[in-house]
C-alpha cells in the first residue's frame, strides 16, 4: 500500500508553486496525496501569482503554472477533507505550504490546524513546511513542553532579506501584500527557538535549500520548492511500502 502525505491549505491565497511542485513529485513518485481545508471546500491560489504580481515579475513560473492546473482538476482536490476531521492515522506525512497575501491569515491563525500538527507531531510522523508553513509550526504549541514545537529544531523558513525585498520591489503599487503581519516571518519563528542559529538561511537565496531534523522538513521559498519535493520524496521512500492493515 503507498504511502499517503496530507496537504493542508487556506481557502485562498496559497502560493501556487510551493503547493502543485511538492503535489507533482510525490504523485510521480506514486504516494498518495490528500487535501484538507478549513470547511471541505477547494482552496484557491493567490491570484497574483497565478498571473504576475506585477510587470511579469515575482509570480509562479509555467511548469508551477501548468502543474497547479492539473492539480485544481483531480478529485483529491475538489473533495478535500475538512481539517477538524483529518485522522492523523490514515497519514505518513503532513505537507504545510505557504503564501503571502492576507487570504493566509485564516490558515496562520487557526487553532484546528494546529491540532492537526499536533496529531502528526507526537507520533513523530514525517512534518514538512515550507515559507509562510513554518508559522504554522512555530505558533503550535507542544502541551508537553508549554513550548513552541520547534523550541528544540533545526529550521528555515522564509528569509527577513526575500520578504523585505519583495514588500519594497511593489509597496508602491500593491500595499503590504508582501506584509502578511508586521512582524517578519523569519523573526517570528527565530523568536520560537532556543537558540536563533537553530535557524538557517542557506548560502545564496537563489540556491536551492532545505533543512532536515529528524522528522522535520523546511524549505524558505518557491525557488526551494523542488529540492523540498525531493527531499519529501526521499523521506516517505525510506519508509518502504505501508502496511495494508493499517
Amino acid at each position: 500500500m503507498p504511502r499517503s502525505i496530507l496537504i493542508c491549505l487556506p481557502d485562498r491565497d496559497f502560493d501556487p508553486t510551493e503547493v502543485a511542485t511538492p503535489w507533482h513529485r510525490l504523485r510521480e513518485a506514486g504516494f498518495r496525496v490528500t487535501f484538507a481545508t478549513e470547511h471541505g471546500a477547494p482552496g484557491a491560489a493567490d491570484p497574483l501569482l497565478l498571473t504576475d504580481v506585477l510587470f511579469g515579475k515575482l509570480g509562479a513560473l509555467p511548469d508551477a503554472l501548468a502543474r497547479y492546473e492539473r492539480m485544481i482538476q483531480t478529485s483529491e482536490f475538489t473533495a478535500p477533507l475538512q481539517w477538524a476531521d483529518v485522522d492523523a492515522t490514515r497519514f505518513d506525512a503532513l505537507l504545510l505550504p505557504g503564501g503571502h497575501a492576507k487570504g493566509m491569515r485564516q490558515y496562520l491563525e487557526s487553532q484546528a490546524l494546529r491540532r492537526v500538527v499536533l496529531a502528526f507531531w507526537h507520533p513523530a510522523k514525517l512534518v514538512a513546511a515550507i515559507c509562510h508553513g513554518v508559522v504554522v509550526l512555530a505558533r503550535t504549541v507542544d502541551p508537553q513542553t508549554g513550548q513552541s514545537v520547534l523550541h528544540n529544531r533545526r529550521c528555515t523558513a522564509l528569509l527577513k532579506s526575500l520578504e523585505l525585498s519583495g514588500w519594497a520591489a511593489t509597496a508602491w503599487k500593491l500595499g503590504d501584500y508582501y506584509r502578511t503581519y508586521p512582524e517578519w516571518v523569519e523573526h517570528e519563528v527565530t523568536r520560537m527557538l532556543a537558540d536563533r542559529k537553530q535557524f538557517a538561511r542557506g548560502r545564496a537565496a537563489w540556491l536551492p535549500f532545505v533543512v532536515k531534523d529528524a522528522n522535520l522538513v523546511t524549505a524558505r521559498w518557491p525557488k526551494d520548492a523542488e529540492l523540498f519535493a525531493a527531499e519529501l520524496v526521499q523521506a516517505l521512500a525510506e519508509l518502504g511500502p505501508r502496511d495494508s492493515t493499517n
